[in-house]
């Protein structure tokens, strides 16, 4: 069974790449890129795979049964992106396809989730099997800021109280190889998120314990905090979709109690405290 793993250089799919090896050996993978040569240090078969080059991407898949499709990351054109591989899959006689989507797809108010859901209906209707991880928010989201607000004293947002059932990167990739390695989840839709919830408030009170200095959230409306996101440096298109992302957070978007993630894990996802901690270890020293 040789298993496809689109965007396996990226963040997601790096991780997705290690906890399959674990799974079932490097022999049945292939790393599907834009650049074969950047994915050398997967130490797996690598071929090329351009979501916007739709008529080379039939070759790249062939002999390919279960393919990851990791959601493209260029908002705007991912259904156009996504349709071309779903296209290609069904031409190449791809098995199975399981896909990455979005927390709640069909209920957000979040601009990304309507990409999301025209390829989750383009899956349904293409005579593939599929599997959909609308996946939540990645804690790193937040912990890769942490340098800069612990050299500031404030973590700054418009997510105001709202609750956030994230998870680490690692924890939805282990699920998603658990997944492209088991029976029984073929057409089922996964809410995918964290067992802990937490504020940003509650955030910034775990850096302070873990530092032994004092940070703060401060919350901004939505549009004052696109603007400091701009001032910062932030291209305004990305700045403004930011602040968005936060304010859908405040109403608890990003927030499911179900635990779904950890019961596909067999085991708890990772703990704030414990990301947060690696975030602190990975990404600075304190004096």
């Amino acid at each position: 069974m040789k298993i496809g793993i689109t965007g396996a250089t990226g963040q997601l799919g790096n991780w997705v790449v290690q906890k399959l090896k674990e799974r079932i050996g490097s022999e049945y993978l292939v790393a599907l890129v834009r650049n074969p040569d950047k994915a050398k240090k997967l130490e797996i078969e690598a071929r090329p795979f351009d979501y916007n080059e739709g008529d080379g991407l039939e070759e790249s898949l062939k002999g390919i049964d279960s393919l990851l499709l990791i959601s493209g990351s260029e908002i705007g054109k991912r259904r156009i992106q996504h349709q071309n591989v779903i296209k290609a899959a069904l031409l190449a006689d791809v098995k199975r396809i399981v896909y990455t989507s979005l927390l709640h797809a069909d209920k957000s108010s979040m601009s990304l989730a309507s990409e999301h859901m025209a390829t989750e209906e383009l899956l349904k209707v293409c005579n593939i099997p599929y599997t959909i991880l609308r996946n939540g928010w990645y804690t790193e989201n937040y912990t890769s800021g942490l340098k800069h607000a612990v050299e500031s004293g404030v973590i700054v947002s418009s997510a105001g109280k709202g609750k956030i059932s994230s998870a680490t990167r690692e924890d939805y990739a282990e699920a998603a190889a658990v997944i492209l390695t088991s029976e029984g989840y073929v057409g089922k839709v996964l809410e995918l998120a964290g067992d802990e919830s937490y504020t940003l408030n509650d955030l910034a009170t775990e850096v302070s314990k873990q530092l032994g200095k004092e940070i703060t959230h401060k919350n901004l409306p939505e549009s004052e905090y696109a603007e400091k996101l701009i001032n910062s440096g932030l291209p305004r298109d990305l700045a403004k979709s930011l602040a968005s992302f936060d304010y859908c957070a405040s109403k608890d978007e990003l927030f499911d109690g179900d635990k779904v993630l950890s019961k596909v894990l067999g085991r708890p996802t990772t703990p704030l405290r414990e990301a947060v901690k690696t975030s602190i270890e990975n990404h600075f020293v304190l004096l």
